[in-house]
């Protein structure tokens, strides 16, 4: 039978989640950001 009650670690768990996904976050926006600042740049080059 399964066990009754709380999650043991339910709360851990969660934390590591919403860590991780801060860090997904994170490193997709600086790569969105050094992709505009590499446009930016190519386009100053061109004109």
């Amino acid at each position: 039978m399964a066990k009754q009650g709380k999650n043991k670690n339910g709360n851990n768990k969660a934390k590591h989640n919403k860590l991780l996904a801060q860090k997904a976050n994170k490193k997709k926006t600086e790569q969105e950001a050094n992709k505009k600042r590499l446009k930016e740049i190519l386009n100053k080059a061109k004109g």
